[in-house]
């Protein structure tokens, strides 16, 4: 039987990560237990627990303790991970959501008007390289609200590569399909819905699937600066307590929410794709 591509992958994946698990595994020395102890391990401490990096059992078991009871709310320092993961991607789709808003038009305009692009490129080139984070204490001290100021970080890191690569898209559509839709006696705006994004389309879908990206990172370290809820503050909250079984769990689930977020947006370029 020959296997697809895909099916090669998937087992050579499985086989890497197989080895990687019990590679790490077999690196963490085992801890003694009181009954292997000597007297004097015992009276100096030595049944202590110590903190050390825990093997993937551990973090397997933490995982299946977190993951059974998701939900649970017992008190401001002690959520399930699902309420901390749902709070984050609450704030990284509304701040996602306005930048949007931002972002596409204004991406439109600078792409088909080359004074507009002039005129805002300047902006756009001083303000795109600061560090979402440099905005923090700046929109703590004016919107006086950790919340909202976390949703304006993910809004401020989000609209510029959707910004770029819309106007990048929307200029690059070939003349001749304006010039025909001109022909035809088209009017701008179903002009810019027919023809321009349509083909404009996947580069924009690339733009946002950027910006998704780069905001999911964002979240996660403007929640360790203003604390309260997230799995920023979940990572930040579990290091304070020196438990590292939780933050690797937590680390892995940043992963796996970025890996879903980003894959719902390539399924979305997949079928905005066309063949000329």
């Amino acid at each position: 039987m020959t296997l697809s591509l895909n099916q090669k992958a998937a087992i050579l994946s499985i086989v890497l990560l197989a080895v990687g698990l019990l590679a790490w595994e077999a690196a963490i020395p085992a801890q003694k237990t009181l009954e292997e102890m000597t007297e004097y391990e015992r009276l100096t401490g030595g049944g202590a627990q110590k903190a050390g990096v825990p093997p993937p059992s551990q973090v397997l078991g933490k995982a299946w303790e977190q993951l059974s009871n998701p939900f649970y709310d017992a008190g401001p320092n002690d959520k399930g991970i699902g309420i901390q993961i749902g709070y984050s991607i609450y704030r990284v789709l509304t701040g996602y959501a306005l930048a949007a808003l931002v972002a596409l038009p204004l991406g439109f305009l600078i792409g088909m008007s080359p004074v507009a692009y002039k005129a805002l490129n300047p902006f756009i080139q001083v303000l795109r390289p600061i560090s979402p984070l440099a905005w923090m204490p700046l929109a703590l001290f004016i919107i006086q609200d950790s919340e909202a100021s976390a949703i304006f970080v993910i809004f401020i890191c989000s609209i510029w590569p959707m910004l770029i690569n819309t106007a990048f898209g929307v200029a690059g559509v070939r003349s001749d399909w304006v010039n025909v839709a001109r022909t035809h006696e088209l009017g701008a705006l179903k002009t810019a819905f027919t023809v321009i994004l349509p083909a404009a389309a996947p580069t924009i879908i690339t733009g946002m699937r950027i910006s998704i990206g780069i905001a999911w990172l964002v979240i996660v370290a403007a929640e360790m600066l203003v604390g309260g809820t997230g799995i920023g503050y979940y990572v930040w909250n579990e290091w304070n307590n020196l438990d590292l079984t939780s933050v690797i769990f937590s680390i892995l689930m940043i992963g796996v929410v970025g890996m879903l977020l980003d894959s719902a947006f390539g399924a979305l370029q997949r079928a905005v794709a066309y063949a000329e």
